[in-house]
């Protein structure tokens, strides 16, 4: 069993603006991110893109504040007309424990509170239409390369 399944203390939820997160969260948030896109996925790209600032910061974090898994969402207008998420990852302590799903319903319920009515759109890397399509997601562009990975525009249609 892997020692994130073996975890016996519940990971702790975060949520906060940029202007909410001090310097160790946002350093151990960007290192999660690298650590991911970056080192992992070894895909050189600008991670610090100017969109940090705008959005709304989610994330789960072990007793030891390792960052198990993130997202970050971006209002209206930003990257879509509609509320986005993006950078969603899960870290390699985190995985195959549930939290990549759990992060996704957090982030959605927050996408909802904050911008009622509306549709969430997302561009998933490809091997994870099927994850994006059972959190109510559908396929409305794609496939297309971004930073030389295969990618879906995904929408997520306004709760009636």
């Amino acid at each position: 069993m892997s020692e994130s399944m073996q975890r016996s203390t519940p990971p702790n939820w975060q949520l906060r603006t940029f202007e909410q997160l001090d310097v160790a969260s946002l350093y151990r948030l960007i290192q999660a991110r690298v650590a991911v896109f970056v080192v992992e996925q070894t895909c050189p790209y600008q991670e610090l893109d100017g969109r940090d600032d705008q959005s709304i910061h989610i994330w789960a974090e072990d007793e030891n504040l390792k960052v198990l898994a993130y997202a970050r969402l971006l209002p209206p207008g930003l990257s879509y007309a509609e509320p986005s998420i993006g950078r969603v990852l899960t870290s390699a302590a985190g995985r195959g424990c549930g939290l990549g799903r759990e992060l996704m319903q957090r982030a959605l319920a927050e996408c909802e509170s904050r911008y009622p009515g509306q549709g969430v759109r997302i561009s998933a890397q490809q091997y994870l239409e099927d994850f994006y399509r059972g959190l109510g997601f559908r396929t409305v562009r794609g496939p297309y390369l971004e930073d030389d990975i295969p990618h879906l525009e995904m929408l997520r249609p306004a709760a009636e």
